[in-house]
């Protein structure tokens, strides 16, 4: 299936070595995988592909585009920047990349950065405010572009990242799902790369050379939760290789008997006799692969 005989652009110059194809197959099987797990497919629809210009959305956007240049993946792709006028973002790297890529995309600016500016007291992170006037912008795009999904760049780590930054601040079990629909009930949001480990995306953005953008533009990242979640996860990942995998894995395998909301689970009408949640009898979770 991923002879180079015939790719997108996206993937054009792309290394040629044994480790380079087994990581560009694990991609688009992961994804695929995740597309298929949440039932993102709706054929015929139109997708707005979020790119902002880091290494997770531009490995979200050229796998998506080999699904689809395959013929796997029967929906019509926008790729969509939302400069929201940040100090220093450089505007035209985004739209002179997919020019040249031959990428149907959207370049829009909202300067929400001086709104954020304006209503964050000093000291304190950007980062929630700023997600909520980006996310509200882009959905007002999709809507306008006829779209019915709006894909973000989301892999494995940030999931996990913030399950335990709800567990751990927020006093409750949840995270970012690979698939949901938004408050207003008309779009979905996607997640395709729910699969994809963020080294993953690190060494193929890297290998491809495609021009990153950081992420720290605004100066606001310093000691946020997220990233001493990250460091907690690094080190038990180093401790004991795979425990990354074994966590995500336990996502897709909960059992509210096993847990103490009693919205999800009727304790006091539990009776002797009865075995809900009976963990020989359940089915074990989808199988996440690490590679060939």
């Amino acid at each position: 299936m991923l002879d180079d005989s015939d790719i997108h652009k996206l993937f054009a110059g792309a290394p040629a070595t044994t480790e380079f194809k087994k990581l560009r197959k694990r991609l688009v099987r992961e994804v695929r995988e995740a597309i298929e797990t949440y039932g993102m497919i709706e054929r015929g629809a139109k997708w707005l592909v979020c790119l902002s210009g880091g290494k997770d959305s531009y490995t979200l956007l050229a796998v998506l585009h080999e699904l689809q240049w395959r013929g796997l993946l029967p929906v019509e792709l926008l790729a969509c920047n939302l400069d929201q006028g940040q100090p220093g973002f450089p505007a035209t790297v985004l739209p002179e990349f997919l020019e040249r890529m031959g990428v149907p995309h959207r370049i829009e600016y909202q300067d929400t950065y001086s709104v954020v500016k304006e209503k964050v007291p000093q000291g304190r992170t950007y980062c929630a405010l700023c997600s909520r006037l980006r996310r509200g912008n882009l959905y007002r795009i999709a809507r306008e572009e006829g779209c019915s999904a709006v894909v973000l760049g989301h892999h494995r780590d940030d999931i996990l990242e913030t399950f335990f930054m709800n567990l751990f601040h927020g006093g409750r079990l949840a995270t970012m799902p690979p698939k949901l629909v938004n408050e207003e009930g008309d779009l979905f949001v996607y997640r395709p790369l729910a699969f994809v480990a963020e080294a993953d995306c690190e060494k193929f953005a890297r290998s491809m050379n495609y021009p990153i953008i950081p992420c720290d533009l605004c100066g606001s990242q310093d000691g946020l939760q997220r990233q001493q979640v990250k460091q907690i996860l690094d080190q038990w990942e180093a401790r004991s290789p795979g425990r990354r995998q074994v966590m995500f894995r336990a996502l897709m395998n909960v059992r509210p008997s096993h847990l103490a909301d009693p919205n999800l689970f009727d304790f006091a009408g539990l009776m002797r006799g009865e075995m809900p949640g009976d963990t020989d009898s359940a089915p074990p979770p989808p199988r996440l692969t690490d590679g060939d």
